[in-house]
């Protein structure tokens, strides 16, 4: 169970890395390296995924195999 839902957990967690970037300088190359890394498999991720698109025989309908 979260406490913050919804909008209100996105401003709690802007809120929180603004305080650690402001206040705790070494979070600033941290953030800054994570935020590249991120956004590099975000820009791999989009492409492979126009080029490759999941088609629906791709799709297993029941991978458990439960009856």
């Amino acid at each position: 169970m979260s406490f913050f839902k919804g909008a209100a957990g996105l401003i709690a967690a802007v809120g929180v890395i603004s305080i650690l970037l402001v206040e705790l300088p070494a979070y600033r190359w941290f953030f800054l390296i994570s935020l590249g890394i991120g956004i590099v498999v975000a820009v791999i991720l989009s492409l492979w995924n126009k080029h490759r698109p999941v088609r629906a025989e791709d799709v297993d309908r029941r991978p458990l195999k439960l009856d």
